[in-house]
């Protein structure tokens, strides 16, 4: 009962205080956080997973594809779960389950046990973020919404670049199982203050479940992910092309269906803005250029230039940094000017800090790279927030439960697809300069010429990102009357 009235008292005159939120906001920032981080910490650990179930790189890999599988099948299903049972139970019970697989997972003795205990954890955590989004945005009043959702996204940009130090000092120090076993406590923690104070919203009239959107949506992100994945490997193999063209024809029905049922399973009529859609493609871009080169630093530093995975977390720390940095500042701008200010600054910030990666050499200092590093996380900062925030401010009120499934799943693939690009393309690059190695060009060159033209590739997204951005304007009002009008 207290929870349902200050649900409903937040946002009247007088009403609303920062002090009012706080618990809920931690809330949510804690599951977020731990989803998130979670994503991270196995990329380092995945030489030690190898090591010890005497596996081989590939098998431990689809630990890593797996959970990202499953992320992208579940996130659609956030919108409809919420209507249907509450956001603040189904957020709850999320976190509960993402916990629980964790705990599995430090328990798994073979690679099969590891990658379906991988899968659980997908199915708990995949709808965390969505959900998570949408009650900070209604716990939100309007305007404060740019300051409030920018302190939400602090932990979308720390996590992935905090996850290496922590994993790296718990594979060193204490054991591979602790990097699923600290999601223990944190799960715990967010549970008991989510019970407390996460307001309980008016519930939404369920709509009619789309059996046929819940089919293909999972099938098409699921099997797209897969082919990409094992192009990675070879673009011409079976299991590639299967995935891409049986995928490719499921995603085409299913957006097919999505524009021809009244109740969706995920709302795609929203691309019919123009600022959702610039938005929303923006935000692609970016996801492309920066989540696409997560993982070349950490390899970079590993296997090129041979530190430990604890020194390679700590050496990725001022990412962490400039991300902390600007993304609060990019809140207080979005608040005044809107999005286009930070989204060039932050994108131009991205493009000139990959543009500098292009520029690689053996002998480049560290300092030169720690340098870059803060710069990529200040444009990250300054970019995610704003493009967050407008994405939500272009979408009708009373779609955003429905719309936040949308934009997670659809950052989930397209991270997914940069990810198994960019190996893919440093793979084959790296293929290309081993085979010309002679005396003036060792192993280590063959390894910096690779990056360096993989890094490249990176920046000139994130240039295309930046003329975008110079497109981006403040959503019309007029936009939720039209929907609504459409609608009935």
């Amino acid at each position: 009962m207290s929870n349902n009235i200050a649900a409903q008292t937040l946002h009247e005159p007088g009403g609303f205080s920062m002090k009012k939120i706080v618990a809920s906001l931690l809330a949510v920032v804690i599951g977020t956080f731990m989803v998130i981080l979670d994503s991270t910490v196995v990329n380092v650990a995945i030489p030690t997973l190898v090591q010890d179930f005497g596996s081989t790189l590939h098998t431990i890999q689809w630990s890593v594809t797996a959970y990202t599988l499953s992320l992208s099948a579940v996130i659609p299903l956030a919108g409809w779960m919420s209507d249907k049972f509450r956001a603040k139970r189904v957020f709850l019970v999320s976190v509960g389950l993402f916990t629980f697989g964790s705990v599995l997972c430090a328990f798994a003795q073979t690679p099969s046990q590891l990658i379906l205990f991988r899968i659980l954890q997908g199915l708990g955590g995949g709808m965390v973020s969505p959900i998570g989004m949408a009650m900070v945005y209604r716990i939100a009043p309007p305007e404060r919404r740019g300051s409030i959702i920018g302190m939400f996204g602090i932990p979308m940009l720390l996590a992935p670049a905090l996850g290496p130090v922590l994993s790296g000092w718990l594979l060193e120090y204490v054991s591979w199982q602790w990097i699923f076993l600290i999601n223990l406590p944190i799960g715990i923690l967010g549970i008991v203050i989510g019970i407390k104070f996460l307001p309980s919203f008016p519930g939404h009239e369920a709509p009619h479940l789309d059996i046929l959107g819940m089919i293909l949506g999972p099938i098409a992100f699921a099997l797209i992910t897969f082919g990409i994945s094992e192009g990675s490997v070879s673009w011409t193999s079976g299991r590639a092309l299967s995935g891409l063209i049986i995928g490719g024809a499921a995603l085409a029905a299913f957006i097919v269906s999505c524009l021809i049922k009244k109740q969706p399973l995920l709302e795609l009529r929203v691309f019919k803005s123009s600022d959702f859609t610039r938005g929303i493609v923006a935000s692609w871009i970016m996801q492309a250029a920066m989540f696409g080169t997560v993982l070349l630093f950490p390899l970079l530093l590993q296997q090129v230039k041979h530190y430990s995975p604890l020194a390679t977390g700590l050496i990725l720390l001022p990412q962490a940094a400039g991300s902390m940095i600007f993304m609060p500042l990019a809140g207080r701008i979005f608040d005044k000017v809107g999005a286009r200010p930070p989204l060039i600054a932050g994108m131009t910030l991205i493009a000139g800090g990959l543009f500098a990666m292009s520029f690689l050499q053996s002998a480049t200092p560290l300092g030169y790279m720690m340098i870059t590093l803060f710069l990529l996380g200040s444009g990250m900062g300054l970019s995610m927030m704003s493009l967050n925030t407008h994405v939500l401010n272009a979408t009708p009120r009373h779609l955003v439960s429905r719309v936040t499934p949308l934009t997670s799943a659809s950052q989930q693939i397209v991270a997914s697809l940069a990810i198994a690009g960019f190996t893919g393309y440093l793979s084959s690059r790296m293929t290309v300069h081993l085979s010309q190695v002679s005396v003036k060009q060792g192993m280590l060159e063959a390894g910096i010429a690779s990056f360096r033209e993989t890094f490249l590739a990176a920046a000139c997204i994130a240039c295309a990102g930046l003329v975008l951005s110079f497109f981006i304007r403040r959503p019309k009002p007029v936009l939720a009357e039209a929907f609504k009008s459409e609608a009935t």
